[in-house]
C-alpha cells in the first residue's frame, strides 16, 4: 500500500484531545485531528472551508480517507508550562470579557496550564486505502507538505517542526517500513530487539498484534498507528479519543469520538541509529540504498 513518511519532531509539540480554556492538555502522540490539520494547512485550506457537509465532496473531506501509523522514536518528556495573562495592566489593556468589557482590578490575571511533549520524535506513515484515487490524494498531500501554503506547526503555533520533516514523498509500503527499515532516532539498546507499542483507530491484524522476536531481550518504547481493515485481536487494549475532525471552523470546531486500539511489537535493535550525524547517515542509507554499481571495484 503506497504512501509517504513524515517525521514529527522538534523542541516542543502538543496534541490536545480535550483542551479547553485554561487547561491545554496533550496526549502522548500526534492525534488524528492534529495530523489532518497539519496537512490541511499545508494544502492552504482555510478554516471556514475545513468542514464536512451535505454538498459536493471537498478537499478537506477527502482528508478523512487518510490513515496514519505513528512510531514513537522517542516518547519525550511531559512539560507543564504555567501561564499568566493580563496581570499588572491598566483596565483598558486587560483581557476582554464576553460582554465586551474588560476585566477589572483584582480580576485581571488569568492563569492557565499548557502541556507539551519535549524532545519527542515520531515517524508517521500516511496511506489512503479507502480513497477513490489514493495515489492522487497522497501525491497532493506530500507535495503540499514539501512546499506548504502556511508554515507547519506541531499542534500549536509555538511548536515548529525540526529540520527533517517530509522523509519520503512516496514509499511502496510506508507502514511496513516503520517495523523493518526506517531508522529510529535514539541509541541502540544492549539487547537484540526493542519493544514497540502501536496505537490505532482500527483494530490490528491478529498476525501482527503482539508480535515478538523469539528469545531476544527488549526495552520499552512505543509506536502509535492508524490501520484499516484489520481483524481485532484479544490482545488489543481499547480506549477512545475525541480527535476525528468534522470541522475546523473558527469558534465552532467539532470532532467525532473514535476507538483507539493498542498493541505491541519487537523491532530489531539495529534500527536504533543514535543521534546527530550517525542518525542522519542511517536515514540517508535508508532513503538511498546502495546498489551493486555503487560498490567500489
Amino acid at each position: 500500500m503506497t504512501g509517504f513518511l513524515l517525521q514529527i519532531g522538534g523542541p516542543l509539540q502538543s496534541w490536545g484531545e480535550h483542551s479547553s480554556f485554561n487547561d491545554r492538555d496533550t496526549v502522548a502522540h500526534p492525534t488524528r485531528s492534529g495530523l489532518i490539520g497539519l496537512i490541511a494547512s499545508a494544502l492552504g485550506i482555510p478554516r471556514h472551508e475545513a468542514t464536512s457537509g451535505d454538498g459536493p465532496p471537498t478537499l478537506f473531506e477527502s482528508l478523512g480517507h487518510l490513515r496514519f501509523t505513528v512510531r514513537h522514536d522517542r516518547p519525550g518528556t511531559r512539560l507543564r508550562d504555567f501561564h499568566t495573562v493580563g496581570g499588572g495592566l491598566p483596565t483598558h489593556r486587560t483581557v476582554p470579557t464576553a460582554k465586551g468589557g474588560r476585566r477589572g482590578t483584582g480580576q485581571a490575571t488569568i492563569v492557565s496550564d499548557r502541556h507539551y511533549l519535549a524532545d519527542a520524535v515520531f515517524s508517521v506513515a500516511v496511506t489512503a486505502p479507502s480513497a477513490p484515487d489514493p495515489d492522487h490524494l497522497l501525491h497532493q498531500c506530500a507535495s503540499a507538505l514539501a512546499a506548504p501554503h502556511w508554515p507547519p506547526y506541531l499542534g500549536r503555533r509555538s511548536c515548529p517542526p525540526g529540520t527533517v520533516f517530509l522523509l519520503a514523498a512516496r514509499r511502496d509500503d510506508p507502514a511496513a517500513d516503520l517495523r523493518t527499515n526506517l531508522p529510529l532516532a535514539r541509541p541502540r539498546p544492549t539487547g537484540h530487539a526493542v519493544r514497540v507499542r502501536f496505537t490505532s483507530d482500527t483494530p490490528f491484524d491478529e498476525t501482527t498484534s503482539g508480535e515478538t522476536l523469539s528469545g531476544e531481550t527488549t526495552s520499552g518504547e512505543t509506536l502509535s498507528g492508524d490501520t484499516a481493515g484489520a481483524v481485532p485481536s484479544a490482545r488489543d487494549a481499547v480506549t477512545s479519543l475525541n480527535d476525528d475532525p468534522v470541522r475546523f471552523t473558527p469558534q465552532n470546531r467539532a470532532y467525532r469520538t473514535r476507538p483507539s486500539y493498542t498493541t505491541s511489537h519487537s523491532l530489531p535493535a539495529g534500527l536504533c541509529a543514535g543521534y546527530g550525524p550517525a542518525y542522519l547517515d542511517a536515514l540517508l542509507a535508508y532513503l538511498r540504498p546502495s546498489t551493486p554499481q555503487d560498490e567500489p571495484a
